[in-house]
């Protein structure tokens, strides 16, 4: 986490870089890794997948190229701004600022590409978006378990227990949770839940409680708070991470976000993934086993599994096992079909069973 002072010198940096080219009778340019699944690589040391070598440069030789370092101009005055006087914005309120910019070339033409711009920006200064202040909309994922913290807040710090002083909706993830201090844990383990319906069911049995675990709603595709948290619970709490999802191609994206790092955050894949996180099911094996209510596969869901097959994160003999045998039956079943066998089998056959075979508890 950097100081509001580093974080707008490197942004001052890069400005500087622009102006210097410019001096010295430079085009001015912007190299940045190439954001593609064949330039990710798997870094032995962290491991986790972060970008491998090859690149790509924004540079002001074409009409295209200049008006992308003019919006990087603007965007970089407007974040040291804001670092100035100590405010924050979501990205979505960027993308709208531009618009009362005093040149219309610097003005964004969707979310997605301020978006895309802050992502640059993160890269080429080693600067997290949160240590921007930029935020994105609240990701509603929450933790429910047996540890307090403290959170820093505009108001003040909080000390919240995320069982005791929390509802059924536990405790709501901050934009930028290294902003969290732990102060008490007793969890043996983290257990993060992809939907939340399953989360609910989860909380409802009693199951934070009789397990000591720390559940934590993905709400889908994790958010990067929610990936972030889950680190530091593994790297500062020494808990073991499982991941429980639906059992389809998408939901083991999911896994591979939390596990390896996404390939549109490689940059981020040493502060965000937690490459000891394993993964509880649904499996494919779980479908055949327990007979669970399915769906067919479509045509999508079998070529998402077959490119899995030949993603990085997932060439490991248990994955091929799995995702050969799920084209083989053909089906797919979400984490709430375990309701088949009874609202209680989650809580108290199928996750305990689970945990005991991977050695959790």
């Amino acid at each position: 986490m950097k100081t509001d002072a580093d974080a707008r010198d490197e942004l001052i940096d890069l400005a500087a870089d622009f102006y210097d080219q410019f001096a010295a009778g430079r085009i001015p340019e912007m190299e940045l890794p190439t954001r593609t699944k064949s330039n990710i690589e798997y870094d032995e040391e962290s491991g986790v997948w972060t970008y491998g070598d090859r690149t790509s440069v924004r540079s002001a030789n074409s009409v295209n190229g200049a008006r992308k370092l003019l919006k990087a101009a603007f965007t970089i005055e407007f974040l040291a701004d804001q670092l100035d006087a100590d405010r924050s914005s979501t990205l979505r309120e960027l993308y709208y600022l531009s618009e009362s910019w005093d040149n219309d070339e610097a003005q964004f033409n969707s979310q997605d590409e301020s978006n895309d711009l802050i992502e640059d920006l993160e890269i080429v200064t080693g600067v997290t978006r949160e240590d921007f202040h930029m935020r994105p909309e609240e990701s509603g994922a929450k933790v429910m378990g047996p540890l307090r913290l403290r959170e820093q807040t505009n108001r003040g710090d909080r000390d919240i227990h995320c069982q005791l002083d929390v509802g059924q909706g536990g405790y709501q993830i901050p934009n930028n949770p290294d902003t969290i201090e732990f102060l008490e844990n007793d969890a043996e383990f983290v257990l993060c839940v992809e939907t939340g319906g399953m989360r609910d069911r989860l909380v409802e049995n009693g199951f934070d409680e009789a397990h000591d675990a720390l559940v934590v709603h993905l709400g889908g595709q994790p958010a990067r708070a929610t990936r972030r948290l889950t680190k530091r619970f593994r790297d500062e709490l020494d808990l073991p991470v499982v991941v429980f999802t639906d059992g389809d191609p998408w939901s083991y994206r999911i896994y591979g976000s939390v596990a390896y790092g996404s390939i549109k955050s490689a940059h981020l894949s040493k502060y965000l993934a937690t490459p000891e996180a394993r993964f509880i099911g649904i499996q494919p094996a779980d479908i055949v086993e327990y007979d669970l209510p399915s769906d067919p596969l479509s045509d999508s869901d079998v070529n998402a599994l077959e490119s899995e097959l030949e993603d990085p994160r997932f060439q490991t003999d248990y994955w091929e096992e799995q995702i050969e045998l799920q084209l083989d039956i053909g089906k797919k079943s979400e984490q709430q079909s375990l309701a088949s066998r009874g609202l209680d089998f989650v809580t108290e056959t199928y996750l305990p069973e689970r945990l005991g075979e991977m050695g959790v508890i």
